[in-house]
């Protein structure tokens, strides 16, 4: 078998799915060793340990605190919305406290999704971190009781002042966003995280999202403001608005201790809820810890705890202590609530812990009375709240699942309907709607107390039935935003999965619906039952086994793709695009697929263009003259549901004018990042070595150990091992260590000579850059780098620079944003002994992924400093 010739392999690849998620011990032993100092560690165990209980595939199951509370809940008719820039922006203790405590409506507007920070539990970035992050703010919004809302905006990465940011985002549009969810959510009171009136002193998307809920707040009630969004809702007028201050924003406690605090409404947060047996701070680090992806465990606190708000604009409150003043939150304010309300304060009243169900009856008539209310903003909302308390009050478990986690457009899927009623009320299964395909199937069938029933349908898909898919990623965006064109779709937070069943449930003879998404569930011999959704999945797709791709010859290439079916018995072939002046053979490759879920690998050889250039390598599977151009991407911890993404099946591919030696690197990983795979594609022989693995006699046959991205942030065994790093050094060596944060490192001794790590960074990729040791051999040798190889950058230059270090350091770069000083620790390299250690800011974890070419000359040359 010639690879060079292109020939098929006929080897068939069983592809099991195998979760990318790590077991409930792995989670805990990752963040032990990883992330948390010891000190912190018995505490964090703890936390862990409390949080992973509630898996966030398992279905609510209430108990009867849980459904008194939402009794207590369903009483108060008032809204509040918390508005900040990213996921882990929002205060959850504030959150917890509005919702658990004040029993407000509580939503949170992220303007953003997170694609722009860095991933701590894998090497997902961009869209994909994107993803993650918002399922874990809508797996903290489930534990603090929040809604959770989106605006289109990109998080573009670092920005220092809002300016830029509202330049790269569309402000209009993002603007746009805000108007049209504070139409949708209608807030009596907007808290914003930042202050609008301190440009350049915080992340310039921090501010912008204050300055953005200003302007809404002032424009929201204006019907000429947007009007396109009235076809679907209306104007509104929030009551006042509050800037959710600190002591971090007077710039020390001694300062806000003295302050002035007339205009500051001070709220008592520290709540301890008996009949939880927690404290508001308690849930709210469970909340806050969710957010895994950026490390932001945190540990519960007890006792009094204050909140201040900045009144802004609006009614100011005359009592000071209660933001809902002089806003009537009881069933009084929709016409035809007081009898809801009375009814209702009776069931809280009368609530039996022993036997819920005894409020059924009260519930359902209240129920009845909703559905006749003409205001149709309460009466949704309030509707689908005593739904939900009334099948809780019942112990009525409805549920659909598919004999399948995936299917395509035009299959049957088999449905497994299950409903009981776990109470003495009178109940009959009526019906059964679903959707796509609007069947409707009526059968009045008794359900009594404790009895399951259990039906089976065939669920046929249409053919235009769409793919599952983040709604965000279907269209192209710009840096600064993504494109959703469907008005209704903007601002909500998660996939839009369409194959629903509802179960029309008669209860005291008023016929209720209960709507279920159609889902998948199996027995896992470790974890028990797991729930998953139902992904529609395309008949076919493939991907490339590397993003990236250099030809630094004129050397033909092996470019390999998978195939995956999605179905059974998949027939057809695959080919490469390529643009003019690249050759492939062959044209194409035949293939059989049998089972779904199966996997064939198609080799192709590829030959470079004879000119330097960049190019998008596409994979096309043709099925039946259907072309078929999409990745699927599994997206599976379990802190958060499983994620499915689609990608265009795509690779790039660099004609490079670039010179490597034959140096062999041992690779520390940290963080998590794919550089690895890029120093492989260069033609290094590359091996990534685990922390404890670390010795002379292990590093001896390497020429160079780089460390990946917070690896002294992240990695404790680096502290008992640095010696031995330093020594491979010292004996000839060299040693290239990556961007650190300023927080918890794990020694303060990362190099052999002082270096002192800041804030600092280059956060305009294009940045003119400066050399200031232009004739340093790593800017000439094995490539000569000019200021050409710093054009085409993405997100950002670097990161978290030094700003101080020894004389025996040579600084090489220098760069700076507009308006700043110029920043010179973007790469600093000392002799040590005989070798060369190198420190370095520049963000190659995300310039190689992304194909950067000048990032690889540079790179290169740094590998072979010691040549």
């Amino acid at each position: 078998m010639s690879p060079n010739k292109g020939l098929f392999f006929a080897q068939t690849l069983f592809v099991k799915e195998i979760e990318k998620s790590k077991t409930t011990i792995q989670i805990i032993v990752y963040l032990v060793n990883r992330i948390i100092h010891p000190m912190k560690r018995l505490l964090l165990i703890s936390l862990v340990l409390l949080s992973i209980k509630g898996l966030a595939q398992q279905p609510v199951k209430p108990n009867a605190v849980e459904i008194y509370n939402q009794i207590k809940k369903l009483n108060f008719l008032g809204s509040v919305l918390y508005i900040a820039a990213h996921p882990d922006d929002e205060n959850t203790r504030l959150i917890a406290y509005l919702s658990n405590d004040v029993k407000a409506r509580t939503g949170y507007l992220s303007l953003t999704r997170g694609d722009g920070g860095q991933n701590l539990i894998g090497s997902d970035l961009r869209e994909l971190l994107g993803v993650i992050r918002t399922q874990e703010l809508i797996e903290a919004r489930k534990i603090d009781g929040g809604e959770q809302f989106f605006s289109r905006a990109n998080d573009f990465g670092f920005s220092k002042n809002p300016d830029e940011t509202l330049q790269i985002w569309d402000k209009d549009q993002v603007l746009s966003d805000v108007v049209w969810a504070i139409r949708k959510f209608r807030p009596d009171v907007i808290i914003n995280r930042f202050d609008h009136r301190s440009p350049g002193t915080t992340h310039g998307h921090h501010t912008s999202s204050a300055m953005l809920s200003v302007e809404a707040f002032d424009k929201v009630n204006d019907e000429n403001v947007f009007p396109n969004q009235l076809q679907y809702t209306t104007t509104w007028k929030p009551k006042r608005l509050f800037f959710n201050t600190t002591w971090w924003f007077y710039g020390s406690r001694e300062k806000f201790d003295a302050a002035d605090k007339t205009n500051l409404s001070k709220l008592q947060i520290g709540t301890y809820y008996q009949s939880l047996g927690k404290s508001n701070q308690e849930i709210a680090a469970l909340s806050r810890s969710r957010h895994q992806s950026q490390g932001f465990g945190s540990t519960g606190t007890r006792g009094e705890e204050d909140e201040y708000l900045e009144f802004l604009k609006g009614d100011a409150p005359k009592d000071k202590s209660n933001i809902f003043e002089g806003i009537d939150t009881s069933w009084n304010r929709v016409k035809g609530g007081k009898v809801i309300g009375d009814i209702l304060a009776n069931v809280e009243k009368n609530f039996d812990f022993k036997n819920p169900s005894v409020s059924i009856p009260e519930l359902v008539k209240a129920y009845d009375l909703i559905q006749k209310l003409d205001d149709e903003h309460w009466k949704n909302i309030k509707s689908e709240e005593i739904k939900k308390i009334i099948a809780g009050c019942a112990g009525l478990y409805l549920e659909a699942s598919a004999d399948a986690q995936e299917a395509t457009p035009g299959s049957i899927v088999k449905v497994k309907l299950e409903a009981i009623n776990r109470s003495n009320a009178k109940m009959n299964w009526n019906a059964i709607n679903t959707v796509p395909n609007s069947m409707n199937i009526q059968s009045v069938t008794p359900l009594e107390n404790n009895k399951p029933i259990s039906k089976t349908i065939d669920l046929e898909l249409p053919d235009n039935e769409e793919y599952t898919n983040a709604y965000w990623l279907n269209q192209k965006g710009s840096v600064g935003m993504y494109a959703v064109s469907d008005q209704q779709n903007i601002g909500k937070p998660d996939v839009q999965r369409q194959v629903k069943v509802t179960y029309i449930i008669e209860i005291n003879g008023i016929a209720i619906p209960f709507e279920r998404n159609v889902i998948y569930k199996y027995n896992d011999d470790v974890k028990g039952e797991v729930y998953q959704p139902l992904d529609i999945v395309p008949a076919v797709t493939s991907s490339f086994t590397e993003k990236v791709y250099i030809f630094n010859n004129d050397r033909d290439k092996v470019i390999a793709v998978k195939v995956k079916a999605g179905k059974d018995n998949c027939k057809g072939s695959v080919k490469l695009d390529l643009p003019q002046g690249w050759e492939v053979s062959p044209a194409d490759i035949p293939f059989t697929i049998d089972k779904k879920g199966q996997e064939v690998l198609a080799v192709f050889t590829v030959s470079p263009s004879k000119e330097v250039s960049e190019i998008d390598i596409k994979s096309i599977v043709t099925i039946n003259g259907k072309n078929y151009d999409q990745n699927k991407i599994d997206i599976n911890y379990p802190h958060i549901y499983k994620q499915m993404v689609l990608k265009p099946a795509e690779a790039k591919a660099i004609r490079l004018k670039i010179k490597t030696k034959d140096e062999k690197i041992a690779y520390i990983m940290g963080a998590g990042d794919e550089v690895p795979k890029s120093l492989a594609q260069m033609g290094y022989e590359v091996e990534t070595i685990k922390p404890e693995e670390i010795s002379l006699e292990r590093l001896q046959n390497f020429d160079v150990v780089m460390t990946g991205i917070r690896a002294y942030n992240t990695v404790n065994t680096l502290a008992f091992k640095q010696r031995i790093l330093l020594d491979f050094v010292k004996n000839g060596k060299t040693m290239i260590v990556q961007y650190n944060t300023t927080d918890d490192l794990v020694t303060k001794d990362i190099a052999p000579f002082p270096l002192k790590i800041s804030r600092d960074r280059v956060t305009e990729e294009n940045a003119e850059v400066r050399f200031l040791a232009p004739n340093h051999p790593v800017l000439n040798y094995p490539n000569k780098i000019t200021t050409e190889d710093f054009k085409g950058w993405k997100q950002e230059q670097g990161l978290y620079y030094p700003n101080e270090w020894d004389a025996a350091f040579t600084p090489i770069l220098s760069a700076n944003d507009k308006g700043e000083t110029p920043k010179n620790g973007a790469l600093l390299i000392a002799k040590y002994g005989k070798g060369n250690y190198v420190y370095t800011g520049l963000s190659f974890f995300r310039e190689l992924p992304e194909g950067v070419s000048g990032a690889f000359r540079l790179l290169a040359n740094i590998i072979a400093i010691g040549k």
